[in-house]
C-alpha cells in the first residue's frame, strides 16, 4: 500500500463545506479502518443518506487534498481512505483481512531515507511506507485454521 498526504505547505484549500462533504466526514469519524468509496457510500445509503457514488469519491478526493484525510492505495490497486488521528508524517501498519489500522512514526525509516537518499546525491525527498500484514485477532484466527486442516478436522 501507498500514502498519499497533503503537506502543510502544500495542502489544497479545504473542501466547500456541504451537507454531503459533512455526511461523508461523518462516516470516516466513525471508523478507524481504511474504506473504499464505495464502502463508504454504502454506509451512507444504509443510515438513509443518499449521496451519489461519483459525490463520495468528489468528496473524498478534496479532503485528501486537503489534508483532511489520508488515502492509501491496496494491493490491489484500491484507493482507500481514513481520517487519521496523527497530523504529523506517518505510516500505517493494515491487517489485509479485517483492515485494522495502526499508525506508526517514521523514526528510523525517516533517518534511513535521509541518510540513504544524501549518499545517493538526493534532496527534497518524499516517500511513502505502508506495511500490511495480519493483526494478532486475524493470525490467530488462520493459525487455527491451518491447525484445523493439518488434523483433518
Amino acid at each position: 500500500m501507498t500514502t498519499q498526504r497533503s503537506t502543510a505547505g502544500s495542502a489544497s484549500p479545504r473542501p466547500r463545506a456541504t451537507w454531503q462533504r459533512a455526511a461523508v466526514a461523518d462516516i470516516l469519524a466513525r471508523t478507524e479502518e481504511f474504506r473504499s468509496a464505495q464502502q463508504i457510500h454504502a454506509a451512507l445509503e444504509a443510515e438513509g443518506t443518499k449521496v451519489g457514488l461519483a459525490t463520495v469519491y468528489r468528496n473524498l478526493t478534496a479532503m485528501a487534498e486537503s489534508g483532511e484525510v489520508d488515502q492509501v492505495r491496496s494491493t490491489e490497486g484500491e484507493t482507500l481512505y481514513r481520517e487519521c488521528e496523527r497530523a504529523e508524517h506517518h505510516h500505517h501498519i493494515v491487517c489485509r483481512q479485517c483492515g485494522h489500522t495502526v499508525e506508526v512514526a517514521g523514526g528510523e525509516l525517516e533517518s534511513w531515507i535521509g541518510r540513504v537518499s544524501a549518499e545517493a546525491g538526493f534532496t527534497r525527498m518524499e516517500h511513502t511506507a505502508e506495511f500490511f500484514g495480519l493483526c494478532a485477532e486475524c493470525s490467530a484466527k488462520a493459525d487455527a485454521e491451518e491447525a484445523e486442516g493439518a488434523t483433518g478436522a
